[in-house]
C-alpha cells in the first residue's frame, strides 16, 4: 500500500470514530429530549460516516487507479473534515 493511501485511510478512519461518537451523543440527546434536531444531526453524521466508509474502502482497494497527483488534495479535504469534526465534537461536548 502506498504511504499516501495509508494516510488517507487513517484520516477516514479517524473521521469515522469521531462521527460514531457524535451519533451516540445525538442519540442520547434524542432519547432524553425527544427533540427533532438531534434526529437531523444523526442523519447528517450517519451520511458523513457512510462517505468516510466508502472513501476508506476506495483508498484500500482502488489505489492503483487513482492518480497520485490528486492525493495531496484528497488528504487536504480529509484533514479539513477531521478538523471540522473535532471542532463540532468540542462544541457538542460543551
Amino acid at each position: 500500500m502506498e504511504p499516501t493511501s495509508l494516510v488517507l485511510s487513517i484520516v477516514s478512519i479517524a473521521n469515522m470514530g469521531i462521527l460514531g461518537i457524535l451519533v451516540a451523543m445525538f442519540g442520547r440527546m434524542y432519547i432524553n429530549t425527544k427533540a427533532q434536531l438531534p434526529l437531523g444531526m444523526i442523519v447528517v453524521a450517519a451520511m458523513l460516516f457512510l462517505h468516510n466508509v466508502i472513501g476508506a474502502m476506495a483508498y484500500f482497494s482502488m489505489e492503483e487507479i487513482f492518480s497520485h497527483d490528486i492525493f495531496p488534495y484528497m488528504l487536504g479535504v480529509g484533514i479539513a473534515e477531521l478538523v471540522g469534526l473535532l471542532i463540532f465534537l468540542k462544541i457538542t461536548l460543551d
